[in-house]
């Protein structure tokens, strides 16, 4: 019997990297175009051509360099390993992409054993793309100074990327919620979670709310723009990017009832000071008991 291969993080990092490139190349170049498709998924959410076109890539490309891995994606389901799974979202802000909304990314993450040791978002139209592993830190770089003709190179030439001349992430040393930012993502999202009127009370207490949406709240969190970033309704795609990319920045990343990784159906990324105190004002019944 073949034993699996051992693969290291930073080979894996520049695999994300790559699978990126290559997403950013299909997703881009349907961006705004007249003739993208849109359906209507059981879930009444909407799927483009584009996020279909972008996960097919990427699960082809992991079936060449990764065949022992599995996959959990967005539009096609959970196929092979637990052990070693890569989650993806082909195009988290679908509502925002078909729209127009230049705030969208892909996501793309390694879990082992079910927990995210790697995270890269990469938003071309923003043209910023974010990345951490375990370990290593948190960093962005401009995409801008790349093209799409550069994708194919990058399986072949991978260790080019890191030298792209990052940008190292670091969250704010903000420490009290009266001085602190929120994104909180959508008012509907908190209230048929049942968590409005905690939301309300948090409002209450901090310097400033806005609602930046999908995986740009926690990117600026994790730039140290934002100091609190929350939403619910969320699955593991939409999360287990973000999550390393958080931590690797000095921030924490749990559920809104404080629960750690991205399974659990809502998200909560702080600058790690401020968890315990937000994790209170939004589980009042969790700190009386």
């Amino acid at each position: 019997m073949t034993e699996p291969r051992i693969y290291a993080l930073s080979d894996d990092l520049e695999l994300g990297l790559a699978l990126a490139d290559a997403a950013d190349a299909i997703s881009s170049a349907r961006f705004t175009a007249l003739d993208l498709v849109v359906t209507t998924k059981p879930d009444r959410t909407p799927v483009t051509d584009a996020d279909q076109a972008v996960e097919r890539a990427i699960r082809d490309l992991l079936a060449q360099h990764r065949p022992d891995d599995g996959i959990l994606g967005e539009e096609f389901g959970t196929a092979g390993s637990t052990t070693r799974q890569w989650i993806i979202d082909p195009i988290d802000g679908t509502a925002g992409f078909l729209r127009g909304i230049p705030i969208w990314a892909t996501l793309i993450s390694l879990a082992i054993d079910g927990v995210p040791v790697l995270g890269v978002v990469s938003a071309p139209a923003l043209g910023k793309r974010w990345w951490a592993a375990a370990g290593s830190g948190a960093w962005s770089f401009d995409t801008s100074r790349t093209t799409a003709d550069d994708a194919p190179t990058r399986l072949r030439d991978a260790p080019t990327r890191l030298r792209d001349a990052p940008t190292r992430l670091r969250v704010s040393g903000i420490e009290t919620l009266a001085e602190a930012s929120i994104s909180y993502g959508s008012l509907q999202q908190w209230d048929q979670a049942g968590h409005l009127d905690e939301l309300v009370a948090l409002s209450r207490q901090v310097w400033r709310t806005r609602a930046y949406g999908d995986m740009w709240s926690y990117m600026l969190l994790a730039e140290g723009h934002l100091d609190i970033a929350g939403e619910f309704d969320l699955q593991p795609y939409d999360m287990a990017a973000l999550a390393p990319i958080v931590q690797e920045a000095g921030g924490t990343f749990t559920s809104v009832d404080g629960q750690p990784g991205p399974w659990y159906g809502s998200a909560l990324a702080t600058n790690g000071l401020l968890h315990a105190a937000t994790l209170a004002v939004l589980n009042p019944g969790q700190a009386s008991a």
